[in-house]
């Protein structure tokens, strides 16, 4: 079962555009990526224009095999492992791309997700995991971690 959350931005209106994560999404995993590789709106709105995604990764990364169980070692490109899957670019499928919601408690209300990440531009992210909200920095710390 995975740990799903969303990743989204705030638009200049104050609404939310954003995508579904289905993998990985607690504060230790896909909020240290987003962090430390998803820091500007530019690559916050690269990340979203893929659409809903399997697993969050550092890099964007090209279109590649989306189930490797079938490849041989040889055929896996270990670049992989680095760059997010998406389900549209990588498995092909259609209806998946990122939504608009008037704000992000609406946003949020969509999915059934443990963890939801906004990235507001000129603030950085935030997360909330239904106990609360948190500057995303904050929750990375050991002491404060909110998973």
């Amino acid at each position: 079962m995975g740990t799903r959350s969303t990743i989204a931005i705030e638009n200049a209106d104050g609404s939310v555009t954003g995508i579904y994560c289905h993998w990985d999404g607690y504060v230790s995993h896909n909020g240290r990526i987003l962090a430390e590789n998803y820091t500007t709106a530019a690559q916050v709105l690269e990340l979203i224009a893929l659409g809903d995604i399997s697993s969050l990764a550092p890099e964007i990364g090209e279109q590649h095999p989306f189930d490797t169980y079938h490849l041989s070692e040889s055929e896996i490109d270990p670049r992989w492992a680095g760059w997010v899957s998406a389900h549209g670019r990588d498995r092909g499928d259609t209806g998946v791309g990122a939504r608009t919601a008037h704000n992000w408690r609406q946003f949020c209300a969509e999915y059934g997700q443990e963890y939801d990440y906004l990235f507001t531009p000129g603030a950085g992210w935030q997360v909330s995991n239904h106990r609360g909200v948190y500057q995303l920095a904050d929750a990375l710390q050991p002491e404060t971690e909110t998973e």
